[in-house]
């Protein structure tokens, strides 16, 4: 594989590592969970892209076809990540609320019918703007590394 790749993997590799410790902080409890989810800070997603475009820029040179092409799909997948992700995670808390007022509600009016969803919709999907920053940046400095311990 690639060095360009093993960069990548590794930026993101090491942003869900610090998301336990995060989750450590926020919380006051270890919990290994976070390595294995999607959303919290830093984003991988950030950070992978992150640093696979900085690790290209520094050894193809800005002005490369490789470097912008790294680069743009680097932005796409963080405005995914902040935008339209995040949305969702919002809209599934916003029907995981509904399905439990209606919940509620169909135990005090006995002509409502409801099924209860068995398994909640996963809330927590996309990024903040921060924790995308936070895994750009992150992914930069991944990237900086990468190319200059390469022989």
């Amino acid at each position: 594989m690639n060095r360009g790749i093993w960069t990548a993997i590794s930026g993101i590799g090491i942003a869900q590592g610090l998301k336990i410790l995060t989750h450590r902080r926020e919380h006051g409890v270890w919990d290994w969970r976070p390595l294995l989810q999607t959303g919290g800070m830093p984003s991988s997603h950030s950070a992978g892209v992150s640093a696979l475009a900085t690790y290209v820029a520094t050894k193809k040179g800005l002005n490369s076809t490789d470097t912008a092409l790294a680069v743009i799909f680097g932005i796409i997948v963080m405005y995914d990540a902040q935008g339209i992700r995040r949305h969702t995670g919002e809209i599934a808390k916003i029907v995981n609320d509904l399905d439990a007022d209606i919940e509620v509600l169909s135990g005090h009016m006995p002509g409502l019918f409801h099924v209860k969803q068995e398994k909640e919709l996963n809330e927590l999907l996309g990024h903040q703007p921060a924790e995308v920053a936070g895994g750009a940046l992150l992914g930069i400095a991944i990237g900086f590394i990468s190319s200059i311990l390469e022989k």
